[in-house]
């Protein structure tokens, strides 16, 4: 790629619905910060400390934690989720998450994000039917979600070593295709924002 100029940086909030510490989702999360093109920065937020939803607790402010969370989603471009797939669905850590940033629903930092999704898991299926669900949700939040190209990483303990680091060349293409298309697809919305605030 050409040299981007600041207008043509891409910041990206990226997250991954795993709190085990050797989760292969985190892990497939990290590699992408080294599989970025050029233009796009990925900061990496941990949902670790995210509680429970509960409207008794929004209802007297957000905890730090979750306040966080949505300045960070707010501030960036493009999201990038990373989800395992628990019981044909989405981890309850990633619907929390979700389920906290989409209050109060007038005022989401959610509405026209947009966002890329990938996932990994040890069988066979690659996340398929918990990317379809989690497609399902961030419809209903009105985020842009990228439809193609699709990352599905499956027998993920082939593809990455112990320590977490990537070893698979086919799904380290797949991931770059993947950046590439959400560098390409947030800059459209990104530049079509600045027309309408200077018009």
């Amino acid at each position: 790629m050409n040299q981007k100029t600041t207008d043509q940086e891409i910041n990206v909030l990226g997250f991954a619905g795993s709190l085990r510490k050797g989760s292969y989702n985190r892990a497939a999360l990290r590699v992408t910060k080294k599989l970025a093109p050029e233009g796009m920065n990925i900061e990496i937020f941990e949902l670790d400390n995210i509680p429970l939803y509960n409207g008794d607790v929004e209802a007297r402010g957000f905890p730090a934690s979750v306040q966080l969370f949505k300045d960070k989603i707010q501030a960036a471009d493009a999201l990038l989720i990373v989800t395992p797939e628990y019981n044909y669905s989405i981890s309850g850590v990633l619907k929390n998450a979700i389920d906290w940033a989409s209050r109060p629903p007038t005022q989401t930092p959610l509405i026209g994000k947009p966002v890329a999704i990938m996932g990994a898991t040890v069988g066979g299926f690659g996340t398929v039917r918990a990317q379809l669900v989690l497609r399902q949700i961030l419809f209903s939040v009105k985020c842009l979600v990228l439809v193609h190209p699709e990352v599905y990483i499956s027998r993920a303990q082939q593809k990455f070593d112990e320590e977490g680091n990537l070893i698979d060349e086919e799904t380290a293409v797949q991931i770059k295709n993947l950046l590439v298309a959400l560098y390409e697809w947030a800059l459209l919305f990104k530049i079509s924002k600045a027309r309408r605030t200077a018009a």
